[in-house]
């Protein structure tokens, strides 16, 4: 009796999409940053000399990772150390922009009155540079640290109030009929229709105003001096070391990436 012959396909292991997915992902950033690598090596070994190419910079990077929390003065200040500063005065200024931005948001979503009054003074005042607000800050405060505190949060709340004011305005009909259905007070409205509807909006207008206090930060250091990492490439520049100044815009790049990886992340839980 002959016997039957039963083929087999070689072992392959399987690979789930997400893990597909990653690795494409992955692919294409190491691509890109190739791509950059690499004009960024012909541009400064071809069309301008005057900048550090890419090898020399990393070597500069590498030494300030290395001992980032030294302290050897009021001038001599480890990476780290700056970056802190700058962290710090980031998210101070930014807390107080919420902290006024969702009330008001809140008001100008939920009365077309409010929104009457508030909206042109908003529509006026947001697309002031953030650098104008830096002198009313100083002559207010009397501290240029404080007035980059101040700088933030002024440019840190349009975000938020605009996607808090979208979010509660957006607020479906059929949530109020019910809401009035079942006799919910004021407070109760609040927290349990309008403020769940509106999270998404809300953590949305957290990650772009935080994106934008993370980049008005280094400006206003530049005006304000001291500490921070804005302080840090101004004073790299005045020390001709445009290694050390691209050092720290590699490094900004990296904490903002950070930080907006952080909160995306949370909005995609958010709006599961």
């Amino acid at each position: 009796m002959q016997g039957t012959i039963v083929s087999r396909k070689p072992f392959a292991p399987s690979i789930s999409i997400a893990a597909r997915r990653a690795l494409v992902q992955l692919r294409n950033a190491a691509l890109g940053f190739g791509l950059v690598l690499a004009l960024w090596y012909g541009l400064s070994h071809v069309f301008a000399p005057q900048l550090p190419d890419p090898v020399r910079t990393f070597g500069v990077f590498r030494e300030l990772v290395t001992h980032p929390f030294y302290d050897a003065g009021p001038n001599d200040k480890g990476i780290g150390l700056q970056l802190l500063a700058s962290l710090g005065r980031v998210f101070l200024g930014f807390s107080i922009g919420v902290a006024l931005a969702l009330p008001l948001g809140i008001l100008m979503g939920a009365s077309e009155s409010a929104r009457g009054l508030l909206n042109p003074v908003v529509q006026i005042l947001r697309p002031v540079s953030p650098m104008a607000w830096f002198p009313v800050g100083l002559a207010a405060l009397h501290s240029s640290h404080r007035a980059s505190v101040f700088v933030i949060a002024v440019t840190s709340l349009w975000p938020t109030l605009i996607n808090t004011a979208l979010g509660v305005s957006s607020v479906p009909l059929e949530y109020r009929h019910v809401a009035q259905v079942y006799g919910f007070s004021r407070w109760t409205y609040l927290t349990k229709v309008v403020l769940p509807h509106s999270l998404p909006y809300i953590v949305t207008g957290f990650r772009v105003g935080l994106g934008v206090a993370w980049m008005v930060i280094v400006a206003s250091e530049m005006l304000a001096g001291g500490t921070g990492i804005g302080f840090f490439i101004w004073d790299s520049w005045n020390a001709l070391s445009l290694e050390q100044v691209f050092s720290a815009i590699l490094l900004i790049g990296c904490v903002g990436w950070a930080m907006d990886t952080a909160l995306g992340v949370w909005v995609r839980r958010l709006g599961r």
